[in-house]
């Protein structure tokens, strides 16, 4: 993405006279219009509600801010009036109309209105009079500029300090500069893992998405999934990964998956939390993520997980057409990123989500995660049991379980103190709970979905799953007919 120092000059020279720079460092972008003013020769006033153009018994009153704009445009060189935070102010129709009116006169006297703010809120008056502009986060060189001048140091070029810019990347330079400090600080040179914790608790309180850095040694199933995802983010290909959809049962692993390969391909996991973009004010939501997705592309290369997409982006809710304009931005960015992020999308309903979402080249394939065979089962077991302690044991029936259920099982024999039969009983597998659904989603996966846990497409066991168990030597009864329970 090109510098502000880049692309502003030219709609200066082509005589835009209102901008919008979205950013969340007006002080990093008023030093580089200062810098860019002095190059140029343009002149640059800056008013801010609290102190409005600097001068003396002035109030800091918005309309008046703009009504005060005519008297800048007297000379010969261009006038940039920056409005610092001004989005606030346009819910006033006497401020919009005074704006409107300031910036098709400043056409003629080359006077631009220049706001910054953190979110683009236009009003529909000034949609069509005000142009764009991103002010992006800073890249890695300039994070390695930024961490030089902290650590007092030219840092080498070597994995060490890469892993520590991979760290800071989606950072802004604010909190570039406090994560490095704090570093020095706790461990009196840089270290990635303290940058890590800084990001994953700024990006828990002012963002939808959510760090997982943890660390998930094994996973019981899902083996041609993973050969399949590791293999197209091993780096030994010119194309690249675009990511994969995940349907299936819920509680089968597919989120675990997600974070064990963020661990495995090392790269950084981020979760983004559909539920936390939702916002009162028209354009809110979907302003929120489009913010997410930058930093997204600032901290790639990365994995993405969007969990229970379908929950986020079905358009027949009655929600105004938020979820419509969200699935609009999210299939532009998934089409349009240049960035190095792979998607994984999550769902437990295909039904919900649209045709267009799960298009060809949208994904790099679509995987069915299905119960966990015997196998796997085992594999689960074995996992848990380490985890919470618990000595080798008599176990339950676990036909039709899931790796969550299994989880359950072992939790609450721990905490229960009980034998893992006994806890058994505490756990009702959602093969029975949701027994008609997970039919439906098994007849639709087979035939359109690759098989998660083998190579190949996934294909319904009929022969098991559908047929009805006749006893052949003697007449039928009415135990005799059985039915599969996931039919």
């Amino acid at each position: 993405m090109k510098s502000l120092k880049e692309i502003l000059p030219n709609y200066i020279n082509a005589c835009f006279s209102a901008l919008w720079i979205e950013t969340f460092e007006p002080n990093e972008v008023l030093h580089e219009l200062a810098e860019l003013s002095k190059a140029e020769s343009w002149d640059i006033v800056t008013w801010d509600i609290e102190r409005g153009y600097g001068g003396e018994n002035e109030p800091p009153i918005p309309l008046s801010a703009v009504q005060q704009i005519e008297t800048f445009g007297n000379t010969q060189k261009p006038q940039l009036i920056v409005l610092r935070h001004f989005h606030r102010f346009l819910g006033s129709i006497e401020v919009v109309q005074a704006l409107e009116r300031q910036i098709q006169k400043g056409k003629q006297t080359r006077t631009f209105v220049i706001v910054l703010a953190p979110v683009v809120l236009i009003p529909v008056e000034l949609e069509k009079l005000f142009t764009v502009i991103e002010h992006p986060l800073p890249d890695r060189e300039q994070l390695r500029e930024l961490a030089s001048n902290v650590a007092s140091e030219q840092l080498p070029d070597d994995a060490n300090t890469r892993r520590i810019f991979d760290a800071a990347a989606g950072m802004t330079r604010t909190e570039a500069e406090g994560a490095f400090s704090l570093s020095l600080i706790e461990h009196d040179r840089l270290v990635p893992d303290s940058i890590w914790g800084l990001k994953a608790n700024m990006l828990r309180q002012s963002s939808a998405l959510r760090l997982y850095r943890g660390e998930i040694p094994t996973l019981g199933g899902l083996d041609n999934l993973s050969r399949f995802c590791e293999r197209a983010l091993s780096g030994n290909s010119t194309e690249k990964a675009m990511g994969v959809m995940l349907l299936g049962v819920s509680g089968s692993g597919k989120s675990a998956f997600c974070k064990r390969l963020g661990h495995v391909v090392q790269r950084p996991t981020l979760v983004l939390d559909i539920g936390a973009l939702m916002g009162s004010l028209v354009g809110q939501t979907e302003a929120a993520l489009r913010q997410a997705l930058k930093q997204v592309d600032a901290m790639s290369p990365c994995i993405v997980m969007i969990d229970e997409v379908e929950k986020a982006i079905s358009t027949g809710g009655n929600d105004g057409g938020v979820s419509a304009r969200m699935l609009g931005t999210l299939l532009t960015w998934l089409n349009d990123r240049q960035s190095d992020s792979f998607v994984i999308c999550t769902a437990n309903d295909i039904s919900k989500l649209p045709p267009e979402f799960t298009r060809a080249e949208r994904f790099d394939g679509i995987f069915f995660v299905d119960l966990p065979d015997k196998e796997a089962r085992k594999n689960i077991w074995d996992i848990y049991l380490r985890q919470y302690a618990i000595a080798k044991q008599k176990q339950p029936d676990d036909t039709d379980w899931t790796g969550a259920e299994i989880k359950a099982c072992c939790r609450l024999s721990k905490l229960l103190g009980v034998p893992l039969m006994e806890a058994a009983y505490n756990v009702v597998p959602v093969a029975k709970t949701a027994m008609e659904s997970i039919g439906n989603l098994r007849t639709w996966a087979s035939g359109r979905c690759l098989d998660a846990a083998k190579p190949g497409i996934y294909c319904l066991n009929r022969e098991t799953t559908a047929r009805r168990n006749l006893r052949r030597d003697n007449p039928p009864t009415a135990n005799a007919m059985q039915l599969d329970p996931l039919m």
